[in-house]
């Protein structure tokens, strides 16, 4: 047998603490499957006395991760640090410049730094995975960039944080407002304290980067995403979405369309019957359509057990001596990621209106709509009273909610008629849009 692929792991949090764990326990198996041991030598943490719940006994401890990353002693680096850059950047290059593997879970250093690393990575000889970064337990890296590399990618859509899905998820089945679930999030330890990162889209866009360079060939490059959030969602659009067949996720989407890939996040109606529109709580799930394959990943996209087994699969890669581009494709041959203009975006829409109570108000609406060429699949008007999913009694000073779905069309035409109709004055607040995805 192969002498043990050693491992130095910076950061024992609650994922690297279960790599450690998990690679105790699964020891036996792991050494038979991939021909070698695949054992923990060194580790990197803060604090040295906390109790992590697994034996690290005999491992070397480093304050300093970098100086891990230098051990000559070591052959793959696990970095579970996080952040773009800081201590968690310079540690990955000091251990590929010391001719170490890597490992990491961090989606953010990737998605702004992942061109950079992967050549350096190359030039090294060396491996660089990343399972983990992306949906936590689900394989979809490890998909991407060698199940179906027989395939032509057209699209990758998901649902990527599990955060902006528990939220949309309580709202749905339990009726209770964004302020509500996104509080009850935070006790659980769905949420940070300052859920931004997460509920204001830009955790999907990271993630969404890393898919795109690997089903397109594109740089990662967040800059390059359209971003929205699930702030501006309320309960009268859950309950319209639920009347018109549709529940609402936050999806990221990378698709080819003509010569460009047209990267965005942002909410989005799906049909209730998509396997995609089934997923509920912190679940996360990837839909990858190729010209051969067609399919759906689902599964927990977070919490330590599942992350760490992503890692431990990554380790394993590298004891068997599996590796290949970093992100796909040759660093150098990946072109640079085009921000897709939204507003030539295609398809249908949701638009909800707070239409003011007075003669004229709805053929203003429809004027506007129709001089863009707008083709209305359906209008709903519900009762007054809950304009932004609040619970107090409807007035006749109320604005009217009305609902329109429009056949597919495209963003800048619906920008121009709501733009239009604010300027009539015939709606009393802001309007809600929603795109639509359809069979």
């Amino acid at each position: 047998m192969a002498p043990p692929l050693k491992i130095g792991i910076a950061g024992l949090g609650t994922v690297g603490a279960g790599v450690v764990r998990m690679l105790a326990r699964r020891a036996d198996a792991i050494s038979a499957r991939v021909g070698r041991p695949v054992e923990v030598v060194a580790v990197s943490a803060r604090n040295r006395a906390r109790d992590r719940e697994c034996d690290l006994s005999g491992m070397r401890w480093y304050d300093d991760a970098v100086e891990l990353a230098r051990d000559p002693d070591i052959d793959v680096f696990v970095e579970l640090i996080g952040g773009p850059d800081g201590i968690a950047k310079a540690a990955v290059e000091a251990a590929i410049a010391a001719g170490h593997s890597v490992a990491t879970a961090n989606k953010a250093l990737l998605a702004h730094h992942g061109v950079e690393l992967a050549a350096a990575a190359e030039a090294a000889g060396v491996a660089l995975h990343f399972e983990a970064a992306v949906a936590g337990g689900i394989p979809v890296i490890k998909t991407l960039r060698e199940a179906l590399l027989g395939n032509e990618i057209a699209r990758v859509s998901g649902i990527l944080n599990g955060t902006c899905n528990y939220i949309l998820t309580r709202m749905q089945e339990e009726g209770l407002s964004f302020d509500t679930c996104l509080d009850q999030a935070q006790k659980l330890g769905y949420a940070e304290a300052d859920p931004t990162f997460d509920v204001d889209g830009f955790d999907t866009a990271h993630k969404l980067a890393l898919l795109a360079a690997l089903a397109f060939g594109v740089k990662p490059d967040p800059e390059a995403i359209h971003v929205e959030g699930i702030r501006s969602i309320t309960l009268a659009d859950i309950e319209a979405a639920d009347e018109l067949g549709y529940r609402i996720k936050l999806l990221g989407v990378a698709a080819r369309i003509g010569g460009q890939v047209e990267l965005r996040v942002h909410p989005t109606m799906v049909p209730k019957h998509w396997p995609i529109a089934q997923v509920s709580g912190v679940t996360n799930a990837v839909a990858i359509d190729g010209d051969a394959v067609a399919l759906t990943l689902v599964g927990p996209g977070a919490g330590g057990d599942a992350t760490a087994s992503a890692v431990v699969a990554d380790l394993c890669d590298v004891a068997a001596g599996r590796g290949g581009a970093p992100l796909g494709w040759r660093a150098a041959s990946l072109q640079p990621a085009e921000k897709a203009a939204i507003r030539r975006h295609e398809g249908g829409y949701y638009i909800r209106l707070a239409a003011v109570d007075r003669p004229g108000t709805a053929a203003a609406i429809a004027r506007h709509m129709a001089e863009q060429n707008i083709s209305l699949e359906s209008i709903m008007q519900h009762r007054r009273g809950r304009p932004h999913g609040g619970e107090r009694a409807e007035s006749a000073e109320d604005p009217a909610p009305v609902v329109l779905v429009t056949y597919a069309t495209n963003e800048d035409a619906v920008r121009r008629a709501i733009d239009a109709i604010e300027i009539d004055g015939v709606i009393a607040l802001p309007p809600q849009v929603i795109r639509i995805e359809k069979d």
